[in-house]
């Protein structure tokens, strides 16, 4: 496993992280199946964790806070995030600070956060949605600070809503925001614009969330590919978003080198960028915590096949599916 700096907080984290949503806000879910596979993950070296209250109401991060607690011997890196207030994801234009993230409501949910890790401290605490237009409401820059005086908190990061990561860019320039989290992968370059100059700038860290596309990247949907009823992913993949999803895999497909996973190289393009500090991919099962994180080995892409993967930026813009 190699390892990054995790912006000005100076933390060494691996570079392939963990995404925890599917441990408990998917389908099929088994806690003692996901148990197994983040222990394998301490095993391999990940020392970088990232949940949330909203995945399972607090579930995962209840599963967290076990694998925590069993490894003193380790410094892992617990991220979680704030739910909004009135549960809607992703914010929309027009939202309000009261809306989403009022001073009481950041408070009592941090404390839910920590009771349900079963932990003294929150490493990243971030806001799971965001509307630059709060950049300067001194309302939640003065709760985090509390959060963060009292030692409940040591950082303060924003996950930016799906295929916006300009929607953030404000609320770096207060200073007071130490991570961004953004979907950034081989069809999603958008970061690369305005975002990534700026947290190279202000030395703030950077978490790729999202890095297989919710699955298109790992080259094994088709356009007749179905979940289980209540499964988030049938809302996402309607048939548009499908059918253009899966072309677009498969026009990427005779890129991937001989020997070479599809998720292999979604996950070696994002490396490939040093102002990225660590990638979330979303694992349940061991053989997918055993695939992901044997790209951390310190390979590099060759530069003329990256070149040939930026032709594959595919910019979208939110829809009422792409929550």
């Amino acid at each position: 496993m190699q390892y990054r700096t995790f912006g000005r907080t100076g933390w060494p984290v691996s570079e392939i992280g963990y995404g925890m949503w599917g441990v408990a806000g998917w389908t099929g879910s088994d806690d003692a199946e996901s148990m197994a596979a983040l222990e394998r993950s301490v095993q391999l070296g990940c020392t970088f964790f990232d949940t949330a209250w909203g995945y399972g109401a607090g579930h995962s991060e209840s599963l967290l806070g076990q694998l925590v607690r069993s490894h003193p011997e380790r410094e892992l890196i617990v991220a979680t995030k704030l739910p909004p207030k009135n549960f809607t994801w992703p914010s929309r234009r027009g939202f309000t600070l009261d809306d989403c993230f009022p001073p009481d409501h950041i408070r009592e949910y941090a404390e839910k956060s920590l009771d349900d890790l079963g932990l003294p401290i929150i490493d990243l605490l971030q806001f799971h949605v965001w509307e630059d237009a709060w950049a300067r409401d001194e309302r939640w820059q003065r709760a985090m600070d509390e959060l963060k005086q009292q030692g409940l908190v040591r950082a303060v990061g924003v996950s930016v809503n799906r295929w916006e990561p300009e929607n953030v860019l404000e609320t770096l320039r207060t200073g007071l925001v130490d991570a961004v989290q953004v979907i950034y992968n081989i069809f999603d370059q958008a970061p690369e614009d305005e975002l990534f100059p700026l947290c190279r700038e202000r030395n703030i860290a950077v978490i790729a969330r999202v890095p297989f596309d919710e699955g298109t990247l790992t080259g094994t949907l088709t356009k007749d590919s179905r979940w289980a009823e209540g499964d988030w992913r049938n809302s996402y993949f309607v048939p548009e978003n499908l059918s253009a999803s899966v072309d677009r895999a498969e026009a990427l497909r005779p890129l991937v080198p001989e020997g070479m996973t599809m998720p292999e190289l979604a996950l070696r393009f994002i490396l490939a960028n040093p102002v990225v500090s660590t990638i979330i991919p979303g694992m349940r099962k061991l053989k997918n915590v055993e695939a992901n994180l044997s790209v951390s080995d310190g390979r590099a892409l060759p530069a003329a096949l990256l070149q040939r993967l930026k032709a594959h930026r595919w910019d979208r813009t939110p829809t009422e599916w792409s929550q």
